[in-house]
């Protein structure tokens, strides 16, 4: 097992950030020298004080002691980033699971992260609990919008794995990232509006992961006519918590490559 002890980016520079200011910029005058009372002003002073939560997470396939390419690793990572939580990575390699992950994990699934002395599998139920448990920042996506792109993961995999150019699979997946990008045209920069929010967390290792997998392996790219959908790709993989937590190229075309020779 190799484990990884991790700040969020974000608290990692708030961290640099001890600054003091005066609890009343006045000054008083009684009897004796001048008084200023300050008060400490920390940030995410509730992140420094939480012990570090424990995630077991895909190991790299191609580089030792590395993140490896779930996408839903990726969104359980992406959403303590974004929460300012710092975590613990236990690495798995998933083709040996060791006997520790299976006592804890009897499906051999990853993410599972401990909660309260208990472990809880499932980023759906993760993402939830995380929410409930550390609610500053709220990162709720409302219900209405909450289903935004999520069709895309299941038509990008039947694109890849297709060998029949006339199957329309292709077609499929170029309808539900043009439903996308015209929802983000009119809504955007994210799915919730101008903040990012849960949707936001669980679409973006998707569309990473289609963007490297289709490139390799079918040479094949999303249009320019859907701008708003490869603008809001960019913005979020450029975020310091996606570049943080994303796999390598290598591991996603390695993770892909059973299902595409298969």
């Amino acid at each position: 097992m190799s484990t990884a002890v991790a700040l969020s980016s974000s608290l990692k520079h708030n961290l640099a950030l001890g600054i003091r200011f005066p609890q009343n910029p006045s000054f008083y005058h009684r009897n004796g020298p001048k008084v200023s009372t300050f008060r400490t002003f920390t940030v995410a002073m509730a992140a420094i004080n939480t012990t570090p939560l424990e995630i077991c997470v895909k190991a790299s396939v191609t580089t030792p002691n590395k993140l490896g390419d779930c996408p839903f690793c990726q969104r359980v990572l992406l959403t303590m980033e974004e929460k300012h939580l710092p975590y613990e990575m236990k690495l798995v390699d998933l083709s040996n699971k060791p006997e520790w992950f299976l006592r804890i994990s009897p499906e051999g699934k990853v993410p599972v992260v401990k909660f309260d002395d208990k472990w809880v599998p499932d980023s759906d139920v993760i993402a939830q609990s995380l929410e409930e448990k550390y609610p500053d920042p709220p990162l709720v996506t409302p219900q209405e919008k909450a289903l935004v792109g999520s069709k895309i993961f299941s038509t990008f995999i039947g694109f890849l794995k297709s060998k029949d150019p006339s199957d329309g699979t292709e077609q499929a997946l170029l309808d539900e990232l043009s439903s996308f990008n015209d929802y983000i045209k009119e809504n955007g920069p994210f799915i919730n509006g101008e903040k990012i929010s849960a949707a936001d967390l669980s679409v973006a290792p998707k569309l990473y992961h289609l963007e490297i997998a289709l490139g390799h392996y079918k040479k094949w790219s999303i249009p320019d006519t859907l701008p708003y959908t490869k603008s809001y790709m960019k913005t979020i993989f450029s975020m310091d918590s996606f570049m943080k937590t994303r796999a390598s190229p290598d591991d996603v075309i390695a993770g892909w490559r059973p299902k595409v020779m298969g």
